[in-house]
């Protein structure tokens, strides 16, 4: 399974973006999308989930400004709203498949004050 994210990029504070992940290669269920972030100097952190019912989980620097969906098995997106300087990161994807777990290359997100 591959996973490229895309939809990184500079926005000014307040701003907004979307992030989309499309798993490709040998894609069976794909039981959880996450999306996670790390910032230089930082532990990477958890910012989202969606399973294949539907169901989300939120971290707390998400809660209220993001909104993970998942469009269906083959992709997901994380749509980020009132974005804050704070929020400059690389974004990663991650894919629960089977007993495996698997992590895009990641996108960089710059928010500018």
């Amino acid at each position: 399974v591959q996973l490229q994210a895309s939809g990184g990029g500079l926005v000014q504070a307040g701003g907004s973006l979307k992030l989309s992940c499309t798993a490709s290669g040998r894609v069976l269920t794909i039981h959880v999308y996450e999306w996670h972030r790390q910032a230089p100097g930082k532990q990477r952190e958890f910012l989202a989930g969606v399973n294949n019912s539907g169901q989300r989980t939120y971290g707390d620097s998400a809660k209220g400004r993001f909104t993970i969906s998942r469009d269906n098995n083959y992709a997901a997106s994380l749509q980020m709203g009132s974005l804050k300087p704070e929020d400059t990161a690389v974004y990663y994807c991650k894919v629960q498949h089977g007993r495996h777990v698997y992590w895009g290359q990641g996108t960089q997100v710059t928010v500018s004050s």
